[in-house]
């Protein structure tokens, strides 16, 4: 019996690793929303990390995080680095593009809880006298990443924080208007 038992927790265990290798090299996260502001409006919220603090979600998880800012003042060469609780962890981000008013890529780069590099773009088109803003981050995604996944997905565990992150950006920049 018992014998039997570890032969079937193995062969699950051995599944496990063997499905986590058939997934994807890469991952992908995307939200969108519409912002009753034109993209000339919302474009300086996100190209300056400065005004970050008033929309970004991340800000509320932790009001102790200790924020340094470096490079440009905003746009291509501006960077944020942040260490803050185990909500946040500590990273870097540095504006590597940014095409007013219509999108800023950041090289995103996670130190801890764990290291990750990432990509993330905002775009910005027009829609009607609005804004459609989409906020993506990709990357590679490791074998112990991809074991993760097995279990919590990506998707779910980041895409509340951006659907909450556009909320707060449509609030900001609606109040601008």
């Amino acid at each position: 019996m018992l014998k039997t038992l570890a032969g079937i927790v193995a062969a699950l265990f051995i599944g496990v690793l063997i499905y986590a290798a058939t997934l994807p090299d890469t991952f992908r996260i995307e939200r969108s929303t519409t912002i009753d502001a034109p993209p000339a409006t919302v474009h300086p919220y996100i190209n300056d990390f400065h005004r970050w603090t008033a929309w970004s979600p991340w800000e509320k998880k932790d009001p102790a995080m200790q924020r340094t800012h470096s490079g440009a003042p905003a746009g291509k060469g501006a960077v944020y680095a942040w260490d803050g609780n185990s909500d946040v962890g500590q990273g870097r981000m540095e504006i590597v593009e940014s095409n007013e008013p219509s999108r800023v890529q950041i090289q995103l780069d996670f130190l801890k809880p764990f290291e990750a590099h990432n990509t993330a773009e905002f775009t910005l088109a027009p829609a009607g006298s609005g804004t459609l803003v989409t906020w993506s981050m990709h990357g590679p995604a490791p074998y112990l990443s991809k074991l993760m996944q097995v279990f919590v997905s990506m998707d779910r565990m980041v895409g509340p924080d951006f659907e909450a992150g556009l909320a707060n950006l449509k609030r900001v920049a609606e109040q601008r208007q």
